[in-house]
């Protein structure tokens, strides 16, 4: 019997598989298809202080390997899922939810981490300063280390819930950028999101994206993603989660060996909404096949915050 239980920021889970944010909603739409709570936790879709339609269409394109977004954090602003969508998922979903928080000023982040430090059913604050699909917010703060720490400082000050820090990959030294945020006061990490990419249609010679660039995700980022996990676990000592291209069970167990206490699966969702609950019940034979008695004695499962 292996054990799979991990620890993240001092709660235990049940399992490392936490779907990603902006590839599971807010969790309706899998729990008719199966029981979520199977689930370790997940992070419900990006959201930000205000109502956002997001980018204009088409901001989805197909990829050899992946897929690009460029959707734009498309969500109800945080008062309306406060309102409405926490009440529907008490009735659907029994463990605490990650919420994934989104700015385009440290004041952003401030208030809708602070709305949210009000509601029992959130467990960590995925503070997200790694977009790259949005003008003037997100990943402007992600790039630069002291703007990372100034949002990180900000929003520990009005909350006492875990602050995970999700990073971007289109950086030239994630390393520094996760120091400056566990300085700050980060309890945990995040990464990678998306990588910067487009396409163009060789028809009309434009850009496949209205929005000229997207996010490049799915198995294409793995390796990229594998290697900024095992760099950044390496150099800090807060818990850190490892996100790209995951879409197996074999696929978290490497994420863990380079460092992960857990892992988010984002694009797999899209392509089999199945995924999260095939890995879950993969994840024994694999482990055992692979000599893995328990997934705490991995590198990341050490690092238990």
């Amino acid at each position: 019997m292996v054990d799979m239980k991990v620890s993240l920021c001092g709660t235990e889970l049940e399992n490392p598989v936490i779907p990603a944010s902006g590839t599971f909603g807010y969790g309706r739409e899998f729990a008719e298809l199966y029981d979520i709570n199977i689930l370790g936790t997940f992070s419900m879709k990006g959201t930000t202080r205000e109502a956002r339609y997001g980018n204009p269409l088409p901001r989805i394109a197909d990829c050899p390997s992946g897929m690009l977004n460029s959707v734009g954090l498309q969500n109800p602003g945080v008062d309306a899922v406060i309102s409405e969508e926490l009440p529907n998922l008490e009735k659907i979903f029994r463990k605490k939810v990650m919420a994934n928080v989104s700015g385009f000023s440290v004041e952003d982040y401030v208030y809708t981490c602070a709305r949210f430090n009000e509601c029992p059913q959130v467990g960590w604050l995925e503070v997200n300063i790694s977009c790259p699909n949005v003008h003037g917010g997100g990943m402007s703060f992600g790039t630069d280390s002291e703007a990372a720490a100034e949002v990180v400082r900000a929003v520990k000050a009005v909350t006492d819930k875990p602050v995970i820090v999700k990073l971007t990959p289109n950086v030239t030294d994630i390393v520094r950028i996760a120091k400056a945020c566990e300085a700050a006061g980060a309890d945990g990490i995040s990464l990678i999101n998306t990588v910067l990419s487009m396409r163009i249609d060789l028809r009309s010679r434009r850009p496949v994206l209205a929005n000229t660039t997207g996010g490049l995700s799915g198995p294409a980022v793995f390796p990229l993603a594998l290697r900024m996990v095992y760099q950044v676990s390496e150099a800090v000592n807060i818990p850190v989660i490892g996100i790209g291209g995951i879409s197996s069970a074999e696929n978290v167990l490497e994420m863990m060996m380079a460092g992960a206490s857990a892992v988010e699966i984002g694009a797999a969702n899209l392509t089999d909404p199945f995924i999260c609950k095939k890995i879950i019940e993969n994840l024994p034979e694999v482990m055992e096949k692979y000599g893995v008695s328990s997934l705490r004695e991995l590198t990341g499962g050490r690092k238990n915050g």
